[in-house]
């Protein structure tokens, strides 16, 4: 059970994520260039490896119980 709640938090994570990447979409256009430079582009990406890890480990306990 705790790996299906894991693989739970780790969708969620990714889902919050790709709604902030898609989220500047609705600026203006001339903000585009901006937002979505390589740079952030590839913090994005790291933030998408790292962040169900550093999840993970800091929800491990109520994870591990069931969020009781």
């Amino acid at each position: 059970m705790a790996a299906l709640r894991m693989a739970a938090a780790v969708m969620v994570i990714w889902a919050v994520l790709v709604l902030l990447l898609l989220a500047p979409s609705l600026l203006p256009e001339h903000w585009h260039y901006y937002i979505y430079s390589p740079a952030s582009v590839g913090l994005w990406m790291l933030a998408m490896l790292v962040a169900p890890v550093v999840v993970c480990a800091v929800a491990w306990r109520r994870i591990k119980s069931g969020g009781k």
